[in-house]
């Protein structure tokens, strides 16, 4: 297995080789473009909102003047933050002022793991995980906290966490975690969230262990379809409507307009 460090673990390379669960869910939202991803013939475009996650996650990290050099494309002649950009310094004082999510964030930082579940091996990067205290801590910036999201099969507005997989990805974490350090029990898990509005929002939130059953229970039972579809052996499913979907889309017949919102 490929050596993951962190100069690689981002790369084609290790995403070939490993399971993730940003991987897993591409390959849920739309088989034909995680396949495009793997083999690079495609590639996500630039998003400003990954940037603002990026910056936030480096402060917390203890690694911003270095992602400050790294990305000088931030910053004006006079070294402020664009307009656009702004919020994550407001964001990072939103969490830097408050002492429950100062404790909660002490720990060892991104650090990578790799554990095998479900019949592959995955890799993950915790963002804080503290050994003393048997917790792992995920950072999320989002747009609000509060916001309701429709969720089509649950036919239901859901949270944010819901709606965006982040229980999944707990859950997923926490047994990666409980598996790499050989453990009887899994560590509390939770998500320190901010929210990009004026002012800043802030949350910390947790999940039971019947969560993390169900969602590991589903990560299963989806499995084989995905590894399937990666080795090549079931041919990828277009979602069609997707970014990549429609960049790629071909006709081949007419649809009936009763069938747009279908």
């Amino acid at each position: 297995m490929l050596d993951l460090n962190n100069s690689n673990y981002f790369s084609l390379e290790a995403d070939q080789v490993y399971m993730s669960n940003s991987q897993y869910k591409d390959f849920i939202d739309c088989e034909a473009r995680a396949m495009a991803k793997l083999s690079g013939a495609w590639h996500e475009p630039h998003n400003d909102a990954l940037l603002v996650g990026s910056y936030v996650h480096a402060w917390a990290e203890g690694t911003l003047d270095e992602f400050k050099k790294s990305n000088p494309e931030l910053f004006t002649n006079k070294g402020e933050l664009y307009a656009k950009y702004k919020n994550a310094d407001q964001m990072i004082e939103t969490l830097a002022n408050d002492p429950f999510i100062m404790f909660l964030l002490q720990g060892e930082k991104e650090r990578i793991i790799t554990a095998e579940f479900a019949g592959v091996v995955w890799k993950a990067k915790l963002d804080v995980r503290n050994q003393e205290g048997e917790r792992i801590v995920d950072l999320k910036t989002v747009r609000d906290i509060r916001g309701k999201h429709w969720d089509n099969d649950l036919r239901c507005y859901v949270s944010f966490v819901e709606a965006f997989g982040y229980l999944r990805q707990m859950a997923l974490y926490s047994e990666l975690e409980r598996l790499y350090y050989g453990h009887s029990h899994w560590y509390e898990s939770y998500i320190v969230a901010v929210s990009k509005e004026d002012p800043p929002d802030k949350e910390v939130i947790g999940m039971d262990t019947h969560r993390i059953e169900e969602e590991l229970v589903e990560i299963e039972r989806k499995m084989p379809q995905i590894l399937d579809v990666k080795s090549g052996l079931v041919e990828p499913k277009r979602c069609g409507t997707c970014r990549y979907c429609r960049e790629t889309k071909q006709l081949s017949k007419v649809v009936h307009y009763m069938d747009l919102l279908a």
